[in-house]
């Protein structure tokens, strides 16, 4: 099989939406999601990209994701709601919710996009995920992409509250905000045996020694 016939093998709309179980009765909406503007540049038969729907997607994601964060999380100050809906809807974590679900299977693609690895990128999975989000939301309303959506943010929640609360994220956040520069870590001494080595690390602000920690690997030092 050469690489152009690759670029076309598929999954069709009407399969896609079999296999995640979605509701969508205008699949030609669907269709639309999964077309990248290189395959339209290609294929005169192909009518529009998944572009406007990826916008529309974009602010769909973003209330079902800050509503779900608000319910889930009832006692969280407003700053780490804002946290989580930014960590949920962001393009790696969305690009993760789109190879869950096999996405780049059904995406259509033009043949030198795909030739370039276009099927792995995370800016255009996050992308097609959007697309798909604003086509269901479209065809099938809010209620639909929450039943699809609130899943995938249960399974992405421990994840992304581990690194909300990543005490170097947090010191990144407060040194940056002082106009400190990013923190720096430098590992000054390893002890132990193999088995059971320890690390010492001190964290650099400002080019001046700020902390001093040790632990059994440098992450947990740093």
């Amino acid at each position: 099989m050469t690489a152009n016939s690759n670029a076309r093998n598929f999954e069709s709309a009407s399969s896609l939406n079999r296999r995640l179980g979605l509701p969508f009765s205008n699949l030609s909406l669907l269709e639309r999601a999964l077309t990248h503007r290189s395959y339209v540049n290609e294929h005169q038969d192909a009518a529009e990209d998944n572009e406007r729907l990826e916008f529309l997607g974009d602010a769909a994601l973003d209330f079902v994701a800050g509503a779900w964060a608000y319910r889930r999380f009832p006692d969280m100050p407003e700053g780490d709601l804002t946290k989580i809906r930014s960590a949920l809807v962001c393009n790696d974590q969305l690009a993760k919710f789109a190879r869950t679900l096999n996405l780049e299977r059904a995406l259509r693609l033009g043949r030198g996009e795909f030739l370039s690895g276009g099927k792995s990128r995370n800016g255009l999975l996050s992308s097609l995920f959007e697309a798909v989000i604003g086509a269901l939301y479209l065809d099938s309303g809010l209620s639909a992409v929450e039943i699809f959506v609130i899943p995938l943010l249960e399974e992405a929640r421990a994840s992304v509250l581990t690194k909300i609360h990543d005490p170097k994220s947090q010191l990144q956040e407060w040194t940056q905000a002082r106009k400190l520069g990013a923190p720096r870590y430098r590992t000054i001494l390893t002890s132990g045996p193999d088995h059971a080595k320890e690390f010492e690390v001190e964290t650099y602000v400002n080019e001046r020694v700020a902390g001093r920690g040790r632990g059994t690997n440098t992450h947990a030092a740093q």
